[in-house]
């Protein structure tokens, strides 16, 4: 697996201190990216919480996320949250260590009380001395918010007295991408209120569960029942015990929306929603816990096209730190059609540039503060067939009317046929394992950018020292 090394620098470490007749939650930032440009500590936010015990216990609940390994338990180094200010809220995101769970606290307008949220994304310190202070936290007593250095100005310090290196692996990068392109296509499946979302959530097997295969939940009621079956309406519940970061939270909770894709009949991702007083605490679960968000190839048509590539330049000059992207007014503002702008925005989410939110059923801009450009370099798949477009191993065919394409991959040839609404099947052993449920195979996807006219000279370029792994 490949990985990169993120440093992490911090003015002081993050702490929860006494102050007058309440306390001051001082969350540090590392480098991030604002409308101002690159800042060494940007600053987002400096009032009060409304609700503090449950902003903590849910700040608490995202880094638990982080340090978390579902899939053949144990304890990696974790990369500490990104937090993004979009002017009316802020989002903190984690991914845990296996890839297969995403996590986001948004802590809305209703849950803070003070100056004018701001605006870019970076890294918050999180460190154990400030968790086992957060966890100890009682009652509603004052509590201030800091995020960021205490004065404005305050952006380049002699050093930072802090300093992390984290290995954050490609996969890691994709999956950000990954569930942001699953998550799109979710709707509203279930709502329980507070105390039958309690009831629910306890009921859930544990871990003995694990191996049984993924269950499924659907409305029964006011409540949710377990099924073994992807019955119409169901919701896959693939390793119920990712979802223990909720428990954080659950005596505080309003409600429970569970978000998931029309059930076909295979495991798919799912998103449970906890509603807070002023914020919202979110998992999004991949589909099988062995298995993360990194290799469900959803952004891989996205990325297969030079279209996308420069229409994601286009829409990126045009977005603002928006808490809800209207895509519409996007496609009116950049003269591009809506699903052009989809592609753009898909495109943009495999560099960390725009996340999607299921409750607001919108994307969101934001700026992840690593070198996410990794996440479409490194796609093994991508990789590949930009590798058989520059050797010449692919016949294009003639479409659903025509002859069916053709790719020699080593000393095997491959046929690629497209049926009539536009979908791509291959020969090869990938394409019988998962039949299109995890993205097109490297031979089909070769074949998509070369009916597209994608230039095999420009993706050699892009590739120059990067071999495939499949």
């Amino acid at each position: 697996m490949t990985r990169s090394v993120q440093a992490l620098a911090y003015a002081r470490p993050s702490a929860l201190e006494s102050a007058g007749s309440g306390r001051l939650l001082g969350l540090e930032t590392a480098g991030g990216l604002t409308p101002r440009g690159a800042e060494a500590h940007p600053r987002f936010f400096a009032g009060f919480l409304t609700s503090p015990q449950i902003a903590a216990r849910g700040l608490l609940a995202v880094a638990d996320v982080a340090s978390a390994r579902y899939h053949q338990r144990m304890r990696p180094g974790s990369l500490d949250p990104v937090v993004t200010g979009n002017g009316d809220r802020l989002r903190f995101e984690s991914f845990s260590g296996c890839g297969g769970v995403y996590a986001r606290l948004d802590v809305l307008s209703a849950g803070l009380d003070g100056a004018e949220t701001g605006h870019g994304t970076t890294n918050v310190d999180v460190n154990n001395p400030l968790r086992e202070a957060l966890s100890r936290l009682t009652g509603d007593d004052p509590l201030h918010l800091r995020v960021g250095p205490e004065e404005l100005a305050v952006t380049t310090p002699d050093g930072p007295v802090v300093e992390k290196k984290v290995p954050l692996p490609d996969r890691w990068l994709r999956g950000f991408a990954e569930a942001q392109v699953a998550s799109a296509g979710f709707d509203l499946r279930a709502e329980l209120s507070g105390a039958e979302a309690v009831r629910f959530l306890r009921s859930l097997p544990r871990s003995g569960a694990r191996g049984r295969g993924p269950l499924w939940v659907v409305p029964a009621g006011r409540t949710l029942r377990p099924t073994t079956r992807p019955v119409a309406g169901a919701v896959c519940l693939a390793g119920p015990d990712r979802l223990v970061a909720l428990e954080r939270v659950l005596r505080h909770a309003t409600a429970l929306r569970v978000y998931g894709p029309v059930p076909d009949g295979r495991p798919v991702p799912s998103a449970w929603e906890i509603t807070l007083p002023g914020m919202r605490l979110t998992l999004t679960l991949s589909p099988d816990p062995a298995r993360g968000f990194s290799g469900e190839g959803g952004v891989l048509e996205a990325l297969a096209t030079e279209e996308a590539a420069g229409d994601a330049e286009l829409v990126a000059v045009l977005l603002a730190w928006e808490p809800r992207i209207d895509t519409a007014e996007l496609a009116e503002r950049s003269g591009l059609s809506t699903a052009r702008v989809r592609a753009a925005l898909t495109h943009l989410g495999t560099a960390g540039r725009v996340g999607y939110d299921v409750a607001d059923a919108a994307y969101f801009h934001r700026e992840l503060p690593y070198d996410a450009d990794r996440a479409e370099r490194h796609n093994p798949r991508l990789v590949d067939a930009r590798r058989l477009l520059a050797e010449g191993a692919v016949t294009p065919g003639g479409g659903p009317a025509g002859e069916p394409a053709s790719v020699v991959s080593g000393e095997r040839t491959y046929r690629i046929r497209e049926s009539a609404d536009g979908r791509l099947s291959c020969t090869c052993a990938w394409w019988a394992e998962y039949r299109g449920r995890r993205g097109p195979c490297k031979h089909a996807l070769a074949v998509r950018m070369a009916r597209r006219g994608v230039r095999a000279g420009a993706m050699a370029e892009t590739e120059t020292g990067v071999g495939g792994t499949r």
